[in-house]
């Protein structure tokens, strides 16, 4: 389904987000797409490499509608990347230590594009309108700006696999756009500053980005702002966007007052650290993956569901470990004086001369508490079974995410007419969700958490697409994107300021 809102055993769910595949779209081998050639659609990859997964994700935008399509996914481990080359110069590395080079890097993004488009029965030089790139590998980087660099390793994997650069960047002009496109834009009337979603990204007086992964946390944003127009939750500006990967991302973004001649929301805080690699290093415990580069995907995989009935009578149990794992969980607004947080390079000082508010999640000092943790897992493995760690991590990520919402709601960046939305598979897996809005509903912040909390799949690649869209300027404002949550579409705004 495409936004399932059910009740199971008379309780409420959240809105879970997960689109349907186009129109006229048959899978399996010889798939044929026959309303791509014959209607308007804005074809987006979005490669990102992760420090678990390597993607890239073929989404199709109906420019008719404004609605987004994944059509392909190509998931590739990132561990599984090929061992640096004599000669070859290593730049950074993942979270569990593999070594990275910038054609190791250019090879994996290659071949992941070029398949990932072969499966769709789709040329990258001919279909494909628009490539973006992100990366969550942050660990090993001394300072944000490093990440320039993996950036372009991205750039050179995506320039191989044939994407022309006219695709990687906005067009100068509308003309510059393909002919079937340009009835659908706006290029015209209103010029790409940078925003994207309707919210202005954070810069510091010195010009640097002040988190290592701050174009993830806005990609995350934006797709949970696409994902949500599956849903009836309008979730526009303010709002709370969080990304559990495997690090920690996600954006703030402030209230704009409907008099308001600048339309952009702007962003008033941000989140670093760890997420998902909370939940590896419980797993790694158990010695059922791999002690350095095993994941809680590798045993359960990204949609587990634990049946409440093999929990019986061990609720307390479940408690214990929760409470003794967020013992070793440190959830808090980073200090100025950090260079980094969970791992992930920050310019925190810089942050707060901005006002911007950096949230960070670690274990210990830059996870040295990642082997206490391992431990806690491998006691839970050997006294009970992987039901019960289940549980255990959902519980603890749930918690997680709870945390960081009442870090922002004690900052004062969360407003009654907030929405609050979860990408990431440490958030969106299993029964998280289900607790994490129990979790919202006890803390009293909306009358109704249903209309204002979302969880949706495929943020990064949903918010790339809708990136593409900003930077094309493919606006829909009879369904916009952009402006206040209950307000009108913000381009009559934008056009005015522009004259």
């Amino acid at each position: 389904m495409c936004a399932r809102f059910f009740d199971r055993f008379f309780k409420v769910r959240p809105y879970i987000v997960e689109s349907p595949p186009p129109p006229s779209i048959s899978h399996g081998a010889g798939a044929y797409m026959p309303e791509f050639k014959v209607k308007p659609y804005f074809l987006v990859a979005s490669v990102e490499m992760g420090n678990t997964t390597t993607k890239c994700i073929l989404t199709g935008v109906n420019l008719e509608t404004g609605m987004s399509y994944v059509i392909n996914k190509t998931v590739k481990m990132s561990r599984d990347v090929r061992k640096p080359k004599p000669g070859e110069t290593v730049f950074g590395e993942t979270l569990d230590g593999t070594q990275l080079t910038r054609e190791s890097v250019t090879d994996l993004v290659r071949d992941t594009l070029i398949q990932c488009l072969r499966e769709a029965h789709l040329e990258v030089g001919k279909d494909l309108d628009f490539v973006v790139r992100s990366t969550g590998v942050v660990a090993a980087m001394d300072s944000p700006d490093q990440v320039g660099d993996f950036v372009l390793a991205l750039a050179s994997g995506c320039l191989n696999a044939g994407v022309p650069p006219r695709r990687m960047t906005p067009p100068m002009s509308k003309a510059n756009q393909p002919q079937r496109v340009q009835p659908f834009s706006y290029a015209d009337k209103v010029v790409f500053i940078g925003a994207v979603a309707g919210v202005i990204p954070p810069v510091g007086s010195t010009g640097v980005e002040m988190v290592a992964n701050e174009m993830e946390g806005e990609l995350a944003m934006a797709g949970i702002k696409e994902g949500a127009k599956w849903t009836p939750v309008d979730f526009r500006n303010p709002c709370v966007s969080i990304d559990f990967g495997t690090t920690l991302d996600g954006r703030i973004t402030s209230d704009v007052a409907p008099d308001d001649p600048n339309p952009f929301a702007k962003t008033i805080g941000n989140y670093c650290g760890l997420a998902g690699a909370i939940p590896d290093a419980i797993v790694k415990g158990t010695g059922l993956v791999d002690s350095q580069r095993g994941t809680a995907l590798d045993i359960f995989g990204d949609r587990s569901v634990v049946a409440e009935f093999a929990l019986k009578g061990q609720s307390d149990a479940v408690k214990r470990y929760v409470d003794r794992c967020h013992e070793l969980i440190d959830i808090r607004v980073v200090p100025p004086e950090r260079k980094r947080f969970g791992r992930v390079p920050v310019y925190a000082a810089v942050a707060k001369e901005s006002g911007v508010t950096l949230i960070g999640c670690d274990a210990g000092v830059d996870g040295s508490n990642l082997e206490k943790l391992k431990e806690i897992g491998h006691e839970i493995y050997q006294n009970h079974n992987l039901s019960l760690l289940n549980e255990v991590i959902d519980r603890v990520c749930a918690r997680m995410a709870l945390r960081l919402v009442d870090v922002t709601t004690e900052e004062g960046m969360v407003y009654p007419n907030s929405s609050i939305g979860f990408t990431g598979r440490a958030a969106i897996s299993g029964r998280k969700p289900e607790y994490i809005l129990e979790g919202i509903t006890e803390r009293k912040l909306f009358d109704n958490p249903v209309d204002h909390l979302v969880f949706v799949d495929d943020g990064l690649a949903r918010g790339a697409a809708l990136m593409a869209r900003c930077m094309n300027s493919l606006g829909k404002p009879k369904n916009p994107i952009g402006g206040v949550r209950g307000g009108p579409c913000i381009m009559p705004r934008r056009i005015k300021a522009g004259k």
